[in-house]
């Protein structure tokens, strides 16, 4: 798949070769020579993966990721090292990273990784549009509505609805009406998934 890579290596040569297979293999590539300039760049909003040096002059790879953290940025990230240990691979995994590769790195261990990596973030980008979506949804909804949708994802009834906030039963018909138009739900099951996903809490009668 296509997507791109970024590649954060001190060491120019490698920094070219890795460019080079990169864009054999169809990819677009944004290469920097530290984590200074990398952060001094736009930030990606497309499917991206970064390829990081585990050690260079300005900084060192577990702190790039802890300042990706830092301003949520999220993309899978593949470590290259020239100095691999245990230790630092398991560090550089619990940190999030998603592969550890040691130099020389094989081009196609490099290319699947890399094709993995952009594989995921595709489905993660593609979450987080849905949840902005979903959130977007919500937010259209006024106090009123909120409030009834919380006692519809209860279980209540309209008429028990109704009488919970001392309203007409054709007040809330009207009310649920609008809910399902603005959230674009033809049915209380998807609702109810709907409010799971954005963590809506539900109403109980008193």
């Amino acid at each position: 798949m296509s997507g791109l890579v970024i590649v954060v290596e001190d060491e120019e040569p490698i920094r070219v070769a890795l460019v080079r297979l990169l864009q054999s293999a169809c990819y677009t590539v944004r290469a920097f020579a530290s984590g200074k300039d990398f952060f001094n760049s736009p930030m990606p909003d497309t499917p991206a993966c970064l390829l990081l040096d585990m050690q260079m002059p300005d900084t060192t790879g577990m702190d790039i990721i802890k300042k990706l953290a830092s301003i949520e940025v999220r993309m899978p990230v593949i470590f290259i090292t020239g100095f691999g240990s245990i230790p630092m691979s398991v560090q550089a995994m619990k940190s999030g990273a998603r592969e550890f590769l040691t130099k020389p790195v094989c081009p196609e261990t490099l290319l699947s990784a890399v094709a993995d990596a952009l594989e995921s973030d595709q489905a993660n980008l593609q979450q987080r549009i849905t949840q902005c979506e979903l959130t977007a949804r919500y937010n259209l909804l006024t106090p009123r509505e909120q409030q009834v949708l919380e006692f519809i994802i209860g279980g209540l009834l309209i008429k028990q609805i109704a009488a919970e906030l001392e309203v007409s039963e054709i007040t809330i018909k009207v009310h649920k009406r609008q809910i399902m138009e603005k959230m674009q739900t033809k049915s209380i099951t998807d609702l109810v998934r709907i409010t799971e996903r954005l963590h809506i809490t539900q109403a109980r009668s008193r």
